[in-house]
Order: structure tokens, then sequence, then C-alpha cells
């Protein structure tokens, strides 16, 4: 009799810079800010259920190994997104990028960056409070995801973790549709164009689990991740895949 399959262990790395001292174009005075331990706890208590709902989510294919650290030195520089908007991409968390998520070391990278002072609502824009991009040379073949600091209860609604997951779903679904699998329109963010609703309770884990599972319904197709897919996703698969590219 054969049994399930055995589950895929994947390594993320949460890199947490806990100060900014940064100069955009758009504005005249330097936007520096240090973030509460308050706000990194909550963060990291957020961060501390991705895992969970990526288990859950991939009916237990998939397991997320995950190391928390923070940076030694300020986020000096931001990348640009469009016109005054910007995040803190791979460049320019390169020298910790290189030091800590050398290529092969790890599946997904994620960036907790300082993106407001709650207290005074000042902030650097940003096109989202997350962001992401799909492994590849770029990242050291580690799908990057970066989340902005938040009040405490945003973390938590509608469930907590779920932002991670949401982010991370992009340079994963990246990943799939490089390879020819067709993902549904908008991927990660495609649950309400798909008919899905947001819960109040679940958040949109009901489309997050047809999506990771190959059950999306798009013109009388089911798409998504197939379930049998899952073994092939990692870093080896994403250098693999950028050798032939």
């Amino acid at each position: 009799m054969s049994g399930s399959p055995h589950p895929a262990s994947r390594k993320a790395i949460l890199l947490i810079y806990r100060r900014i001292d940064f100069l955009a174009d758009s504005q005249k005075a330097r936007f520096v800010h240090a973030l509460a331990d308050a706000e990194i706890e909550d963060a990291i208590e957020s961060f501390r259920h991705f895992p969970e709902l990526v288990t859950e989510l991939t009916h237990r294919l998939v397991v997320i190994e995950s190391e928390i650290v923070f940076s030694e030195r300020s986020l000096a520089t931001l990348t640009a997104t469009g016109p005054h908007q910007y995040w803190p991409s791979p460049d320019d968390s390169r020298p910790e990028l290189d030091t800590l998520a050398p290529a092969s070391r790890y599946d997904s990278v994620f960036v907790l960056w300082p993106q407001s002072n709650l207290a005074t609502g000042s902030s650097i824009p940003s096109a989202g409070w997350g962001l992401a991009i799909s492994a590849g040379p770029w990242s050291n073949w580690a799908t990057y995801a970066t989340v902005a600091n938040a009040r405490a209860a945003t973390w938590k609604v509608p469930r907590s973790g779920e932002v991670w997951l949401h982010e991370w779903l992009h340079g994963v679904c990246g990943f799939f549709a490089d390879r020819g699998i067709p993902m549904p329109d908008g991927d990660a963010d495609g649950g309400g164009r798909h008919g899905y609703k947001q819960s109040p309770v679940s958040g949109w884990t009901d489309y997050y689990r047809d999506l990771m599972s190959g059950n999306v319904p798009e013109n009388g197709q089911r798409l998504g991740i197939p379930l049998e897919a899952w073994p092939m996703w990692g870093r080896a698969g994403s250098q693999e895949l950028g050798a032939r590219s």
C-alpha cells in the first residue's frame, strides 16, 4: 500500500530592518525612523503563522522552516517602483542578502522594513503594504517579499500570517508560471475576480487553498499549482530554470 508523499521541507528567512534613514527625491527632509519593540513583535507574531498556513493550504505537502534575523545596519537606500514610490529591493538589502542568504541557502527571503512612523503619520510612499518578486539571480534564487510595519490590529485582520503568505505566493506562482503551469488571472490577487469572497474569519484562504492545489475555475479550466507539482518548487528548481532560460 502506497503512503502519502513526504512533505517537501523548504527554508525561509525574515530579515528585519529596525531603522531607516532615507531621503526620497520627492521629500525635502530625510525620513529617519526606528521601529518600536512592540511593532517588531507584532510583525514577528504574524510571520510565525506563515509556515502553518503553507502547510495547511498545501495539504501538508510543504513544510517551511523559518529563521528570523536583524540587520545590524540601517536601511539607507530604496528602489523606485514608479513616480515617488519606493521599496527595499534586493539591491537595497544586498549586504545582508549576500551575507545571510547567498544562493542555495534559502528558498524564500522576507524583509520587514520601517515604512511609516505610526505616531506622526509620516511615511515613505510605496505601491503597497507588501511587494514581491519571483526567485532569480537578483534575489539569490529565493522568492523575495517585503512587508512594511503596521498597526497591531492590521496584522491580525482577517487572519494572522496572511500578508506574508500573499506576498510569498506572488513569487511562487511566478516560478510555476515560468515552468508552463498556467496560473489564474492575477495569481495571488485574483480571488475577487474569480468569484471568491474575503471571509471575516479566514480572509482569502479559501481562494489560496484552491490556488495552491490547482483548483481555481477560469474559462472552463482548473488553474493554479497542482499538488503534485509542489516538490519541484525551491531554490534548486529556480536555479535550474534560470540555467535553461
